[in-house]
Formats: C-alpha cells, structure tokens, sequence
C-alpha cells in the first residue's frame, strides 16, 4: 500500500494542534481569517461542497476536495470529518504541494 503524503501532512498538523475538524469548527476559522486552507472530503455532500467552496471564495481560502471523509477523520484521529481547516501557513503550504504532486502522479 503506497502512503498518501497528503493525509500524513494532515496528521502532523493535526498532532501540531493545527486542525480545525467538523462543519462548524472548519467554518469558524474561515470566517475568523485563521485558516490557510480548506480541506473538504470528495464524498461530502453536495449541499456542504458547494456552501465551503462559497465560503473560502469569499474569503479567498484556498479550498481542496480530497479523499473521504473515513481517510481524513482517520488521519487526524477522529471518525469521520467531511471537512477541515489547516491553521498554519506553512503546514497548509506544504500540504498544498503534496495535493498538486498528487495530481501530477
């Protein structure tokens, strides 16, 4: 099984405690200007796609829809999360190169 650097990234910077997990905590640091990026599961529903990717254009937070809500509950500790926000620049930085690598893959 390869390991996915994305959803590794996203466990460092959830143990770093720079993570904001579930609909409300991820909508409240985007509203706060204290997120760097969004991440929203690709099997979330449509109604909570459409309502972040509104959100972080207004607040012009990068966004990125990527694995499922198991992965990336799984990848910061928790169950499930359809959605979350990385809290730090350069986490959400680095993160943002490990998603464009894995698009070039």
């Amino acid at each position: 099984m390869k390991t996915d650097k994305v959803l590794s990234m996203i466990g460092i910077a959830a143990k770093a405690g720079k993570v904001a997990s579930g609909e409300y905590q991820t909508e409240h640091e985007i509203k706060s200007h204290k997120a760097y990026l969004a991440i929203i599961a690709k099997d979330a529903s449509e109604n909570t796609g459409k309502k972040f990717q509104n959100m972080c254009e207004f607040y012009k937070v990068p966004i990125a829809f990527y694995g499922d809500k198991e992965s990336i509950g799984h990848a910061i500790g928790r169950e499930f999360r359809a959605s979350i926000a990385i809290t730090d620049k350069g986490l959400a930085e680095t993160v943002q190169k490990k998603l464009a690598q894995t698009t070039t893959e």
